[in-house]
């Protein structure tokens, strides 16, 4: 088996989708995010990471209860209405949203688990993080069946086992055997974090500071990772240049990080990497 690659930019540097002097909001991508009812913080911190790693427009939509604390917090986000199934099918059959991010601050139930197939229907590039997830921790199969390449699935270790078992090995050997049997992109968050493709093809990354340990973080990561697939990079390496962005803005912060400080870092992480 082919030992898998350390992450650094140079894997995806050349690719890393910089505006130039024609670029517009339209042109930079559009992310539609699923907003829950209640734990509202997650997706805001997956907007406003979005954002800050370039999608020109970010749509949130979330149960008209709970849409004031959204716009209320999220000045340069749009937010829309969606209480109903056909309401969210409406929102993610627009061909002008190319990208779509389900899972942080979801909620968990049959309805939930519902909007994730429908958000897959489409055939879009999505990150499915969180409660996106663990819905499916009774029948992943259903899951997979509705997965493709352009998907980017992001369990903590947690989470993995609920989809796909404990599988035994090490931790490379089980992110490429899962992204396999899922048929797209699977990054196993943890100290070293694994990003593996179906074809496996595997990367990982050990940037990550222990500051990262902390609430928020993973909604974070599955929002980078969204503004880079908005800007229609393909789902590994954007899985990749997320991965490692999250970790070396941790890393420039240091102790007492929190993960609204991650967001913050991230326009000194891009000033890196752009020289």
């Amino acid at each position: 088996m082919i030992d898998p690659t350390e992450n650094a930019p140079d894997l995806w540097r050349d690719i890393f989708p910089w505006p130039d002097a024609d670029s517009h909001k339209y042109t930079r991508g559009t992310l539609l995010i699923r907003g829950g009812a209640s734990m509202t913080g997650a997706a805001r911190l997956a907007a406003r990471a979005a954002q800050r790693m370039g999608a020109g427009l970010v749509i949130l939509a979330a149960p008209r209860d709970a849409l004031p604390i959204y716009a209320e917090a999220l000045e340069s986000v749009i937010v829309r209405p969606a209480d109903t199934p056909d309401e969210w099918r409406d929102l993610v059959g627009d061909a002008r949203q190319p990208a779509v991010l389900i899972g942080p601050g979801l909620g968990r139930g049959a309805a939930q688990k519902n909007e994730t197939l429908t958000a897959l229907a489409v055939k879009r590039p999505c990150v499915i993080d969180a409660d996106g997830l663990t819905n499916f921790a009774a029948e992943p199969e259903t899951l997979f069946a509705h997965l493709h390449d352009a998907c980017v699935l992001t369990p903590h270790e947690g989470e993995f086992d609920r989809l796909f078992g404990d599988r035994g090995g090490d931790k490379v050997t089980r992110a490429r055997a899962a992204a396999r049997e899922a048929g797209c992109i699977v990054l196993l968050k943890g100290a070293e974090t694994v990003i593996a493709s179906p074809s496996g093809q595997a990367v990982v990354n050990r940037n990550a500071p222990p500051w990262l340990a902390t609430a928020g973080s993973g909604d974070v990561l599955a929002g980078m990772i969204a503004g880079l697939l908005a800007q229609k990079m393909d789902a590994f390496r954007a899985a990749c240049a997320a991965a490692w962005g999250h970790g070396r803005c941790a890393a420039l912060h240091g102790p007492g990080l929190i993960a609204e400080d991650i967001v913050a870092g991230i326009p000194k992480m891009l000033q890196e990497i752009a020289r």
